[in-house]
């Protein structure tokens, strides 16, 4: 893996006597996959048993004036997959930096991937499963332990002031934790890197669609011996009906039963437009390049400002998703994490809505917004 180190230094600029840092959108992309890079680096240093002196993560949030004040610790096997970061003010002082930069988070919660080393591929790959067989991580010890630790810095900072990040699997925990903040009213900035969109579910899912679309188109070429329809091709037409609209079905076994969390959901719902994640993808990666297909609802436009443009749903921005294609690249290359902080990446805003987007969020928009718990404003 190549390592790039990024001194803060070269994004101050004077002004008058003081320092200011001028932070877009791409430059925040940068700093946070920086943070997630530290999570998988603190892992490592761990196995390695490496001092403070000799540690390698501190040198990835050190520059951009971050300290580290939690590890996320997973139970089953002692490893760190998550970490959270807080702005450190007595190092930005040292530094002439007088005032937080506008838009930098007080705390960023950053989740990491699957790490093929022995001493955690095996918890690492039983969640990549749990995931690939359910499309959902919340069985994992991990979703609660990140959940309690976003919530809790939410509300020591207030959720306008948190962010949570993720790559890989760590972006399928950050989504889903975040989903689940959204619901109870507290929206926190989400960032997932090659987010995973690949499942045995979602799989099924579309045979049962493809199936169900198949079987009306061929019964609306059958020739009807009378205008009027018998009771038993009522309830034939009906059934197809069932069909097209809840894939579920067709298979007997109850999909909807077993993924309530992608389903509509009861006493749940946010405003549209309060909570907007940001996913990065790769078209050449297959773990996640299935968000990049469209639900038909909306016709694609690239051109624009591509930081500041997204998806919408009846007017409101539902999610923000950033696309990346430089042809065929190897896949550890596309599902890489260093691409996100590339000099020369350049990516392209997909307006139309994300069919697995729109599938995963729209539990929270069955229902009115439940009162938003900020927490504490920040001081």
């Amino acid at each position: 893996m190549r390592f790039t180190f990024l001194d803060l230094e070269t994004f101050l600029l004077p002004i008058g006597e003081t320092l200011s840092i001028q932070v877009d959108g791409n430059y925040k992309r940068t700093v946070i996959a920086c943070f997630i890079q530290a999570v998988y680096l603190l892992e490592l240093d761990r196995q390695e048993n490496k001092s403070e002196e000799n540690a390698l993560a501190p040198k990835w949030w050190m520059p951009f004036k971050y300290k580290l004040s939690q590890t996320l610790i997973d139970e089953r096997d002692r490893s760190i997959f998550g970490a959270i970061l807080e702005w450190d003010r007595s190092a930005a002082l040292a530094d002439l930096v007088l005032i937080r930069p506008s838009g930098a988070p007080r705390a960023v919660l950053a989740l990491r991937g699957t790490l093929l080393k022995s001493l955690t591929i095996w918890r690492d790959v039983e969640d990549d499963l749990r995931f690939f067989a359910w499309e959902s991580l919340k069985g994992s010890v991990r979703f609660k332990v990140a959940l309690e630790a976003l919530k809790s810095v939410a509300e020591k900072y207030g959720s306008s002031n948190v962010c949570v990040a993720g790559h890989s699997l760590g972006a399928g925990f950050a989504l889903q934790v975040g989903k689940a903040l959204a619901k109870e009213g507290i929206y926190v900035d989400t960032h997932l890197f090659n987010p995973p969109s690949v499942s045995l579910a979602m799989s099924l899912r579309n045979i049962g669609e493809k199936t169900g679309f198949v079987w009306k188109r061929l019964k609306s070429m059958l020739p009807s011996s009378s205008s009027s329809e018998t009771e038993e091709e009522r309830g034939d037409k009906s059934s197809d009906e069932n069909i097209t609209t809840n894939s579920s079905s067709s298979y007997g076994v109850g999909l909807k039963n077993w993924m309530p969390s992608l389903y509509g959901l009861k006493n749940s719902g946010v405003a549209l437009g309060e909570w907007v994640p940001h996913l990065y993808v790769n078209k050449s990666d297959y773990i996640c390049c299935s968000y990049t297909d469209s639900d038909g609802t909306e016709e694609n436009n690239n051109s624009g400002d591509k930081e500041n443009v997204g998806p919408r749903n009846n007017g409101q921005m539902t999610a923000k998703l950033f696309v990346m294609s430089k042809g065929n690249q190897k896949f550890l290359e596309a599902h890489g994490l260093e691409q996100w902080w590339s000099d020369d990446l350049e990516l392209q805003m997909a307006i139309h809505n994300s069919k697995i987007i729109s599938r995963q969020l729209k539990s929270l928009y069955t229902l009115p917004p439940p009162q938003q718990t900020q927490g504490k404003q920040p001081r």
